[in-house]
């Protein structure tokens, strides 16, 4: 069964960094694109970055632009998103996915991790 476990969520104050890691196992990890989602309190789910199977190619949500990078090494079966410059309105449960297609629509995600929290204080 495949598996996609977050880490290094936590509480931390406006403009602080985190970095956020995705670990796969039993997935042909280097085929499948990534990405990262959130979802708020009452609000839907949120693309925030994503990266294609080779690295070469990423996109991100224009709310994170300039303050998050999406990274992957296939050799450790990782993903990462560096967070830098946090905002409360960051705060959200984050998701890591694989799929096919580096896109920005959680349908076409496959498979997904159960979330970290991430709480950013003002």
């Amino acid at each position: 069964q495949v598996q996609l476990v977050e880490s290094g969520g936590g509480l931390v104050h406006a403009g602080d960094s985190l970095r956020l890691s995705c670990a796969a196992s039993r997935l042909p990890f280097s085929v499948y694109a990534l990405g990262w989602f959130r979802q708020a309190p009452g609000k839907e789910r949120e693309f925030v970055a994503t990266i294609s199977w080779s690295g070469g190619t990423t996109y991100y949500a224009d709310s994170v632009k300039g303050r998050f990078t999406i990274s992957r090494d296939n050799a450790k079966n990782a993903m990462y998103l560096q967070m830098n410059s946090l905002k409360p309105e960051d705060t959200a449960v984050y998701s890591c996915a694989a799929g096919n297609r580096a896109v920005t629509t959680p349908d076409s995600y496959a498979y997904w991790g159960q979330g970290t929290q991430v709480t950013v204080s003002s």
